[in-house]
């Protein structure tokens, strides 16, 4: 057996082993900011390009924005819709779902419920920094430059730019559940990948549309990456990516 160990040089390590978790937890506490949003979400508007035949004979491009005709512009009420990310763990040995919310979501989408094969839906925008968990510290964490980085202007938002739909043939009746698939390009943190959502949604009457999209990424895909802090492992490479809303016929 070699020599004990001395009581100072024990105290000293552990002393020393504290004083850096302390300080990462410090780190991660600032960096997370307040988690208030720069500013208030406004409603992406949806451009639709119309082609039309001069005197001359020359075709001209007109952009209109909004919905024509027997389309209807839905736009997602804020107070009752949410975006929602879940991901596993394990805390402090226990496996454990961390579900995280926010009201700070907006988008519309323009459709005409005869004739659905037209809609369109516009960019969907998600303020980051707003995020909640369970837990205040975890969520300073998340808005924190190792997890969203949502504290940085730079990366406040996550966006998605619908690029297709499909599924959505058939006319839609009020109280009749549809279901389809919205395609499109996914950022968050500033890179941005391909997503694909699946989508159930009911016409509620002839002013409102509920229901839910969902699709699953890998977290290292966007560069997310997990603090090393204590009680937290095995944080899962899957994240459930989910919003919930409720859409209004605008006026």
């Amino acid at each position: 057996m070699g020599p004990p160990l001395n009581r100072s040089v024990i105290a000293w390590a552990l002393g020393a082993l504290l004083v850096g978790a302390a300080g990462l937890v410090g780190w991660l506490y600032f960096a997370g900011g307040s988690g208030e949003p720069t500013a208030e979400l406004t409603t992406p508007t949806i451009a639709t390009t119309s082609t039309t035949s001069t005197t001359e004979g020359k075709v001209e491009e007109t952009t209109t924005t909004g919905a024509e005709s027997a389309e209807i512009a839905f736009v997602i009420d804020q107070e009752r819709s949410q975006a929602r990310f879940e991901v596993g763990e394990e805390l402090r040995g226990n496996p454990n779902q961390v579900v995280g919310f926010t009201n700070a979501v907006a988008g519309q989408v323009v459709v005409d419920p005869a004739n659905p094969e037209t809609a369109q839906i516009s960019e969907i925008l998600i303020n980051a920094r707003t995020f909640m968990t369970d837990d205040a510290n975890r969520d300073r964490a998340i808005r924190g430059p190792v997890i969203l980085n949502s504290a940085s202007d730079e990366f406040e938002l996550i966006t998605f730019q619908p690029t297709s739909i499909d599924g959505l043939d058939e006319p839609v009746g009020v109280g009749e559940e549809t279901r389809f698939t919205v395609s499109g390009d996914l950022t968050i943190k500033g890179v941005t990948q391909e997503a694909t959502f699946d989508v159930t949604a009911t016409l509620v009457d002839a002013n409102t549309i509920e229901g839910i999209a969902e699709t699953v990424v890998e977290r290292s895909d966007f560069g997310i990456g997990i603090p090393n802090v204590p009680g937290v492992a095995n944080v899962s490479e899957e994240v459930t990516l989910a919003l919930v809303f409720v859409a209004v016929a605008s006026e």
